[in-house]
């Protein structure tokens, strides 16, 4: 449509290294200090090859998503993917999808860095948890505001801490690890239901990587996209592929699934911190806290970084008021989405209790990327980067993992898509008015 081709384009100015650190600000978070800890108090000892079998899903996923974005290189991934290879209705919901998921995502990543750093400074007194995380979601959205540059720089150094906390946890555990003798992986397999835990933790995991999507929603900023996407999203899956099974094997093997279920559970410390007690090193419940606020940080960043960016592209072609399509003068910064986007994880912050379940957020996110998986199939022959069969993967894997999660869950999440569609179908209306 007019209003959408004649919008004012965001500036190219991220390179590879830039999205591939965008990436893994995006993935290494809640999922590694949080998730693995849910999906062991699930499937036990077998939460290491559910890692990994949702490393393979969540792959074909990024495949598919860095070949899309490279040929439809522009801000709004899946959404933008799904009216362009789909239809107006699967692109649509797929924005929906993304707003209501990772909105809710971003307000318990602000409550979850409230509460690691309340505890890393012995600030035990919950009266200040949501007054900590309203500070942490309008400084960040400063930043954003500030444009993708200063954005880009604050992520790659919230990442560099991570990695190096998770890669410290990684080294310090080891010795552990080898002296148990292996005793804390048996029985591997769940002795209820092995294939329901092992699958339901799958599609918990899956949640844990799906952060790569967001270099796709930025397509519109990323240099010369059709070769710096595809290698962006690769190098950080395998980055994120090789540190999440070297996490999960050193923290259920070293001091058993049960553990990691139980420090799950206390609202005072991540499960990574709680199992580095365990290790004897001097300083290493502190270095995995320090990483976990520096990751929280990381993902409540790049989370308003990219559904400002699907906001933008909804307003485009007006399924959202069309001021949230404004962009700055300097070309950098789609300014009301982004305060937008800030008020909305902002309120529910407000809440105090937002505890978007790892089950809702696996369900809604796991339709998500079946769209884009459902958009890839219709790439041309001649424009694909990859095989129709990882396609194909890709879709069956996520419709096969999303009815694994709990029936109340996708029944809600179902009922969340049909709202939006109604939505959709009254706007669709009074445009044509």
């Amino acid at each position: 449509m007019d209003n959408e081709q004649n919008a004012p384009a965001l500036t190219r100015q991220v390179g590879v290294g830039g999205a591939v650190m965008l990436g893994l600000g995006s993935i290494i978070g809640t999922g590694v200090f949080v998730s693995i800890g849910i999906a062991a108090g699930i499937a036990g000892p077998s939460v290491i090859p559910a890692v990994m079998l949702a490393a393979v899903v969540a792959l074909c996923n990024g495949l598919n998503s860095a070949q899309l974005a490279a040929n439809h290189p522009t801000s709004g991934g899946t959404y933008e993917y799904g009216y362009r290879y789909l239809n107006g209705w699967f692109g649509f919901a797929a924005g929906w999808l993304f707003l209501l998921a990772k909105s809710a995502s971003a307000a318990t990543a602000a409550l979850g860095f409230s509460g690691y750093f309340l505890n890393l400074v012995n600030g035990g007194e919950r009266t200040y948890l949501v007054g900590v995380a309203l500070f942490a979601v309008a400084a960040l959205t400063i930043v954003v505001l500030a444009g993708m540059r200063r954005s880009n720089a604050v992520n790659i150094a919230i990442v560099s801490i991570s990695l190096t906390s998770l890669a410290f946890f990684v080294v310090a555990g080891l010795p552990l690890l080898i002296g148990s003798g292996g005793r804390h992986l048996t029985p591997f397999i769940a002795s209820e239901r092995p294939a329901v835990s092992l699958f339901h933790a799958t599609a918990l995991m899956f949640v844990a990587y799906t952060g790569y999507g967001r270099i796709a929603t930025l397509g519109e900023e990323v240099r010369e996209p059709r070769r710096t996407i595809p290698r962006a999203i690769l190098a950080t899956m395998l980055v994120t592929m090789a540190l999440y099974g070297a996490v999960a094997i050193v923290g259920v093997g070293s001091v058993g699934a049960d553990v990691l279920a139980g420090a799950t559970s206390a609202e005072s410390a991540a499960p990574l911190e709680v199992v580095a007690r365990r290790f004897g090193v001097p300083g290493a419940p502190l270095v995995l806290a320090v990483g976990a606020v520096a990751a929280m940080l990381g993902v409540l960043l790049n989370l308003i970084l990219g559904l400002s960016r699907i906001l933008l592209a909804m307003g485009r072609r007006r399924d959202m008021p069309t001021a949230v399509a404004r962009i700055d003068a300097k070309g950098t910064t789609p300014y009301v989405a982004v305060a937008a986007i800030g008020v909305i994880i902002a309120l529910l912050v407000l809440i105090g209790d937002v505890r978007t379940t790892w089950s809702f957020s696996a369900f809604t996110v796991l339709v998500y990327y079946a769209i884009t998986n459902l958009a890839a199939l219709r790439i041309p022959r001649e424009q694909r980067l990859y095989p129709m069969w990882i396609a194909v993967v890709g879709l069956i894997g996520c419709l096969f993992l999303a009815f694994w999660v709990e029936r109340a869950v996708w029944l809600v999440g179902l009922g969340l898509i049909a709202l939006g569609i109604a939505w959709h179908a009254a706007a669709q209306r009074l445009i044509r008015r």
